[in-house]
């Protein structure tokens, strides 16, 4: 095995688990789940079925990550995050049909105890706050905060909020530049 699972963790067959990946106590990955490498996974986190997790992704104590999400590279999911996967959920009636696909893109930050409603995506190197709930989709670089989530600023690639001098901003950690070029955060 090129990845470590703690003797509690419970991967069923049918799953793919690339190198230097860790997983935890009492997760459980579900059957044609995909996670790429040096991934981590928390305690109590939950898999799938049929996920695709890209390479570098963290995931915090408490995530359920469900069909229909889709986690690209280096996304980080803080301690009980939330997805949903139907918009009008009944406990009485079967929905599986209508599950809405969940992008999150490249670099993506969600924070603890955030919600995310099924069928966004959420942009590259996004930064969604703590107790957010986010009912639609978020721009790369977009920093979102609140019931319902709202964008309050723009973060660089490192998730320090950009401060703008002249249509520029500078990211203090990297030194990158970046600008508002119709109405979405550039690199520049």
């Amino acid at each position: 095995m090129s990845y470590f699972s703690h003797e509690t963790a419970i991967i069923d067959d049918g799953v793919e688990i690339a190198e230097g990946t860790k997983i935890w106590h009492f997760s459980h990955i579900l059957s044609g789940t995909t996670i790429g490498k040096n991934c981590s996974f928390g305690q109590n986190c939950v898999v799938g079925g049929d996920v695709t997790i890209g390479n570098g992704v963290k995931v915090q104590n408490n995530v359920s990550i469900y069909k229909g999400v889709e986690v690209e590279d280096d996304v980080f999911l803080g301690p009980s995050m939330v997805f949903t996967n139907v918009i009008n959920p009944r406990a009485f009636i079967q929905r599986k049909e209508e599950f809405k696909p969940t992008l999150l893109k490249k670099g993506c930050s969600i924070g603890a105890n955030a919600t995310i409603v099924c069928g966004v995506t959420i942009g590259e190197y996004a930064l969604i706050g703590s107790g957010a709930v986010v009912n639609r989709d978020v721009k790369p670089f977009a920093l979102m905060v609140g019931v319902p989530a709202k964008q309050i600023g723009w973060v660089g690639i490192s998730g320090n909020t950009l401060a703008f001098v002249d249509g520029v901003a500078e990211d203090s950690f990297d030194k990158k530049k970046y600008a508002i070029i119709d109405e979405n955060l550039k690199e520049i």
